[in-house]
């Protein structure tokens, strides 16, 4: 299995686009498709914050459910927009308000598309995916080693949001504790959710959203190669944006 896994994109389509060219993709029939047949697989948050969250969803549905080039698990984004187009009530807002305001200018009949493409996306794929007989797991935040194999709500809410606490950092964000850090497993962890400067490498588990939406890097992960490889973001920096960890 010959993969490459790419970090919360949040609507930087330019990004995207670079990263998969870099990474040897052809664009000639409008999705990216590998020559050698290598595939994309993308850790979730694909929308809100950037500027082409419709955009981006799309070719990934495309990738997913059309030609079948493709791996994606939900983010918690991607979990509020389900919702949203579900027609549940959630607030617009933490970045959903860009997605939303693109939607709201297609017409009808490209609302009507984008909509059913995006929660059949959602509806198809697995909270997680498990890999390679069992070897490569794609979590958008992570998950914990006795949470491989289950499905429940405590898994969900752990794989979308990490391991939270209950509590509230200063900026309203939730407090996590750090998982990878106890993390133990024989099969390798890839996720995002937690903006980083550089990939976070921690007892076989790698962080790779290096916060392309807050103007720092795309990242993608080639597996079984282990090779990393980022472009830089055309997004205004925002340095708040990122925790230091330990």
């Amino acid at each position: 299995m010959n993969l490459d896994i790419i970090g919360d994109i949040h609507g930087c389509y330019a990004e995207f686009q670079q990263l998969t060219i870099q990474l040897g993709y052809d664009w000639e029939s409008g999705i990216p498709i590998h020559p050698e047949g290598r595939m994309l697989a993308f850790v979730g948050d694909l929308t809100d914050r950037g500027p082409e969250s419709l955009r981006v969803a799309q070719i990934v549905w495309e990738l997913v459910m059309k030609s079948k080039t493709g791996y994606y698990v939900p983010g918690n984004h991607c979990n509020k927009l389900y919702r949203y187009l579900l027609g549940n009530k959630v607030q617009t807002t933490h970045g959903l308000e860009t997605t939303v305001a693109e939607y709201l200018s297609l017409d009808t009949k490209q609302k009507n598309i984008f909509r059913q493409s995006f929660l059949e996306l959602y509806d198809s794929s697995p909270l997680y995916q498990v890999l390679d007989h069992g070897r490569l797991i794609i979590a958008h935040a992570g998950i914990r080693e006795d949470y491989i194999g289950k499905n429940n709500s405590k898994v969900k809410t752990f794989v979308l949001y990490g391991d939270i606490t209950g509590q509230s950092n200063p900026d309203g964000t939730p407090v996590r504790r750090d998982w990878a850090k106890s993390y133990n497993g024989k099969a390798l962890i890839v996720y995002g959710h937690t903006p980083v400067k550089e990939p976070r490498v921690v007892n076989n588990t790698y962080n790779i959203d290096t916060g392309v939406v807050f103007g720092w890097r795309l990242t993608a992960l080639k597996y079984p190669e282990m090779e990393l490889m980022s472009v830089p973001s055309t997004m205004p920096y925002v340095p708040e944006k990122f925790r230091e960890i330990d």
